[in-house]
């Protein structure tokens, strides 16, 4: 294990934790634009209930993994950058627009893509691209111009503010978690599926075992491995350098995680009996998805992260732009689908 490079355990790490995630996703039905789709237009809260199981399970675990110093959690980007607002919002509302066009965002293309949909590997490789993009490439000075990302003083998150007008932490860790599963398990038709509960606990756990098995790891490689958890914006772009450039080395625990939800996809296709091949037949529809795709690459890069990136992961560690960039995908994802559907018509 001594020898093991600190970037392959990373990846594995990831690799796990893409795994339970895409397996939740196929098994559990844990879909973000699924979620919005079934609740606005289905009558079904179910699948949104759902965040409910997955963000309690994730913030109780995810901070009492920070009070026993296994995480450190001030050690990843939600609280080492100085939060921006701005890009949280105009970042989180571009993405959610583009979710609706691409009918999957980032985390629910891979989870398409590995059920045998190759529309979904369009969104995926568009996304990549776009993303590195507004990161690093053309886009780059612009976005940093607009949506600069200083270093923090301070953790940027609801325990450390609250905690200064004297709440303890593990009042506010309680009563957050406490309040996202009653808000779940409040639902009697999500009640009635006990499987589907089950994968939502799993989709927690799996947020808890990448910050803790990356905390680890960046304490054990003197910060060579950055604290990290689910994140599917950026990481997907870093993926495609990895398989392009493999032999100069580069695997993270980014390449670990987009492959763990792709297997984990896979194996819950072939469990639930759903693979298939399928392909774009209209012009007009890939057409959409690839612009779709590209507003989630640079939305999820102004936004730090995508519906699961910041919408879980960040709120799992209970950072001020977990609930605000959530909050904008989904008016955002909202807008996209009132405009597919209804043409902005009104009723």
């Amino acid at each position: 294990m001594e020898s093991m490079p600190f970037g392959l355990m990373a990846a594995l790490v990831g690799l796990v934790g893409g795994v339970v995630l895409g397996l939740a996703a196929r098994l559990g039905d844990f879909c973000t634009l699924g979620a919005l789709e079934s609740a606005i237009y289905g009558r079904d809260q179910s699948r949104m209930r759902l965040w409910g199981i997955v963000l309690g399970t994730a913030i109780l675990g995810t901070q009492a993994g920070t009070m026993a110093g296994w995480i450190d959690i001030g050690g990843s980007i939600y609280h080492a950058i100085a939060w921006n607002p701005l890009a949280s919002v105009v970042g989180g509302l571009v993405f959610g627009y583009g979710m609706a066009m691409a009918g999957n965002c980032g985390f629910g293309a891979l989870v398409r893509f590995g059920g045998g949909d190759l529309r979904s590997l369009v969104v995926v490789v568009v996304m990549g691209i776009f993303g590195f993009i507004a990161l690093s490439g053309p886009l780059a000075p612009l976005r940093v111009a607009l949506f600069p990302q200083p270093e923090a003083l301070e953790p940027q998150g609801v325990v450390h503010d609250l905690a200064t007008l004297g709440i303890p932490a593990a009042v506010t860790v309680a009563a957050t978690a406490l309040l996202a599963l009653a808000w779940a398990l409040s639902y009697p038709p999500l009640r009635a599926r006990p499987r589907m509960i089950a994968w939502g606990v799993a989709a927690g756990l799996a947020v808890v075992w990448c910050f803790a098995g990356t905390s680890w790891l960046a304490e054990a490689s003197l910060n060579e491995v950055a604290v990290e958890g689910p994140s599917f914006t950026a990481p997907v772009g870093r993926t495609l350098i990895f398989l392009m450039t493999s032999t100069a080395g580069g695997i993270t625990f980014s390449v670990g995680s987009v492959v763990g939800v792709m297997a984990g996809a896979l194996a819950g296709s072939m469990i639930r009996g759903l693979f298939q091949w399928e392909a774009c037949e209209d012009p007009r529809e890939l057409g959409r998805q690839v612009g779709g795709a590209a507003l989630m690459g640079i939305g999820g890069v102004l936004a730090m992260g995508c519906s699961v990136g910041q919408g879980l992961t960040a709120t799992a560690a209970l950072a001020w732009s977990g609930p605000v960039t959530l909050a904008a995908i989904a008016v955002g994802a909202w807008i996209g689908l009132r405009q597919l559907i209804g043409g902005f018509q009104p009723e």
